[in-house]
């Protein structure tokens, strides 16, 4: 199903940018979720990924959601998150990409995602993606009027002021920053015309493995990253990747005399009683059946500085970027103590 004026939609991007611009712009809260493109028409909905790929199955939700309190024609450009108390969960959002129909249909219950609109793409007949983003949104704000939860209209405002207390306050309550959009701007599908703001922290972690670079295996693709918690355990809280091609086999050399076997290794093969899962035990991908996940392990005696946007549960929401190498830091000293907590935030005010 597609709407007659409407051909397959890829999403407006964002360009990173290390301040908020100031000018005409319109500001929203940079929600973490899952992208998504909303086709309705009728009894028919279809939810499509950053990647045009179809969602669809995976939120039964958000379909019954979309019929009870979006126009009966339409498109729409929004995020689907998962809230559990008062803050956003990413990872949780996660577990429902998943191929077992009864495992989605119970987490659908469990932990039900919500959508937050903020572009309209196509009402009744009319393609909308030519329109200004001020005219956008005025219809947006029409055509979602009477809509109620677990469908929201994003808040949005005109002043650089209250978008910067927004990007302090928001984090509390696990969003990623802010987004701001030229009001003329009409919608640009795949196009980085907007811009994001979203937070930079730098924490000192340990280097507790390597994978090596696809193709290459004299090469280093990523390192995986420990942090100490509060036992005392060297706990996985990501990677850090993106260097240049010469420097992956220089660093690979560099590493050889730390490579050591799994027998004295934190991260074992099985996962702790609790379940949560570690490098060794997630060796094969859930999202990706063919990507070897599998490392080299080390001892845990370098650490590296790395910049990091925000936490998601106990590890970095996103790939780490790498900042310096810490030879004067004893590794037991990095520890969870040292990250920047940000202050709690109610979801339930945001969406109000």
């Amino acid at each position: 199903m597609r709407l007659p004026v409407m051909p397959p939609v890829a999403p407006m991007l964002a360009r990173a940018v290390p301040s908020i611009p100031e000018g005409a712009m319109l500001y929203e809260p940079k929600w973490d979720g899952f992208r998504a493109i909303i086709f309705r028409d009728g009894d028919e909905v279809e939810i499509g990924s950053r990647n045009e790929r179809p969602m669809t199955r995976y939120f039964p939700e958000v379909v019954e959601a979309v019929k009870q309190h979006l126009p009966q024609r339409c498109v729409v450009d929004g995020e689907l998150v998962v809230v559990v108390g008062d803050r956003l969960e990413f990872e949780v959002l996660q577990q429902r990409i998943h191929p077992a129909a009864s495992r989605i249909a119970l987490l659908s219950r469990q932990t039900p995602a919500r959508l937050v609109v903020f572009d309209l793409l196509a009402l009744d007949d009319r393609d909308c993606t030519g329109l200004p983003l001020q005219e956008r949104r005025a219809l947006l704000e029409e055509a979602l009027a009477d809509a109620a939860e677990p469908v929201h209209l994003t808040p949005a405002t005109r002043d650089p002021a209250l978008a910067a207390q927004w990007f302090k306050q928001f984090e509390g309550a696990g969003l990623d920053g802010v987004v701001a959009k030229p009001l003329s701007g009409t919608y640009q599908p795949d196009k980085r015309v907007m811009f994001k703001i979203k937070h930079a922290r730098t924490a000192d972690c340990v280097v507790a493995g390597y994978r090596t670079y696809k193709g290459d295996e004299e090469s280093i693709g990523s390192l995986l990253l420990g942090l100490y918690d509060e036992e005392g355990a060297l706990a996985s809280v990501g990677v850090v990747g993106a260097f240049p091609a010469a420097r992956r086999r220089e660093l690979f050399a560099e590493l050889q005399p730390l490579v050591t076997t799994f027998d004295d290794h934190p991260w074992a093969w099985a996962a702790p009683a609790d379940g949560v899962r570690t490098p060794r035990s997630s060796e094969g991908s859930r999202w990706n059946n063919g990507k070897d996940l599998s490392f080299v392990p080390l001892r845990p005696e370098l650490v590296v500085e790395v910049r990091y946007e925000h936490m998601e549960g106990a590890r970095f929401r996103h790939t780490a970027q790498f900042n310096r190498w810490r030879p004067d830091r004893d590794p037991r000293t990095c520890t969870y103590a040292q990250l920047e907590e940000p202050v709690g935030y109610d979801l339930a005010d945001i969406f109000r």
